[in-house]
């Protein structure tokens, strides 16, 4: 899909990425492939957003989920290594991927490789993150804050394995709430489909709410969530639980004005590059949800100039 609207050339200089792909379900080596050919295609505007995945997306098809970091770790060293091989013959050692005399003889485009932004929240893919990676690109509902702490320790990593910190580019996903008035946002974050994307934060989360997980003690967030396993009445029984003060902390939400005052406080705290996902239409009335997406294009036009 990537390719065919970069060769459409209808969207200008804009960057194409993925937010983001595993590296569960598919060999690195095909990964670094693709991700280098759209890289050539958009002439320089390609980006590989990364992570280790998510249970949903791999344990259904057979993908070993016990060491799920270990193998994005693995991914990531590969990709380096079949991108920084010059075409020559490459040997790898590696419990997941290894390589004998693997060929990769792509070029890069002007002499650079497309950017590498990680989803990464734990203290492991956080590491990982300043090892490898161009950009910090978590998802998972958090706090700005939080994102501040995680960013210091991602730079830290970078600085131990003799990368320039800075170069690493802060950016973040976050979804919003956005419409007219102040009624309808408090409408839409109270609704169940809203709700549900709270189902994605971990325990630790909740716990700062006086609060556990719907799903117990412990529970990881999206990663180890199962949606397609739980039917109608166990979906509103958990969501029923979500604290509503946590859905309005870690959802940016509000009339334009309000959501971009909140995305102030997340450039305070590091963040140079947001990427938006309006959930502001997944309300009870169709037709506030139809009204909402014109709030929502309010926000995007104005972010830029934060």
């Amino acid at each position: 899909m990537l390719g065919n609207l970069a060769s459409s050339n209808r969207i200008g200089r804009m960057r194409l990425g993925l937010g983001v792909t595993d590296t569960g379900r598919r060999n690195p080596a095909v990964t670094a492939q693709a991700a280098a050919t759209l890289h050539l295609i958009t002439r320089g505007r390609a980006i590989l957003g990364i992570g280790a995945g998510e249970r949903e997306g791999n344990e259904p098809y057979g993908v070993d989920w016990s060491k799920p970091v270990a193998r994005f770790e693995e991914a990531l060293a590969t990709i380096r290594a079949l991108w920084d091989s010059k075409g020559e013959l490459v040997n790898r050692d590696s419990p997941y991927f290894p390589l004998r005399n693997a060929l990769f003889d792509l070029p890069p485009y002007r002499g650079k490789w497309p950017e590498i932004w990680i989803a990464a929240h734990g203290p492991r893919m956080l590491r990982a993150t300043g090892r490898y990676g161009d950009g910090f690109f978590p998802a998972f509902p958090q706090r700005p804050k939080d994102y501040a702490q995680r960013l210091e320790l991602v730079r830290t990593a970078a600085s131990d394995a003799g990368r320039d910190p800075m170069a690493i580019t802060p950016a973040v996903f976050l979804s919003v709430v956005a419409a007219r008035t102040r009624r309808e946002v408090d409408d839409a974050l109270g609704s169940d489909s809203v709700r549900a994307w709270l189902l994605s934060a971990s325990d630790e989360v909740y716990q700062r709410y006086g609060s556990q997980h719907p799903l117990g003690a412990g529970f990881t967030g999206a990663q180890d969530l199962l949606p397609h396993e739980m039917d109608l009445a166990t979906t509103l029984r958990l969501t029923g639980a979500v604290p509503p003060a946590m859905v309005s902390d870690t959802v940016l939400n509000g009339t334009p004005d309000e959501v971009l005052d909140q995305i102030a406080e997340w450039r305070d705290c590091g963040v140079q590059y947001v990427v938006l996902a309006s959930l502001s239409m997944m309300q009870p009335s169709l037709r506030r949800g139809m009204a909402a997406f014109a709030p929502f294009i309010k926000v995007v036009r104005n972010v830029k100039k934060l």
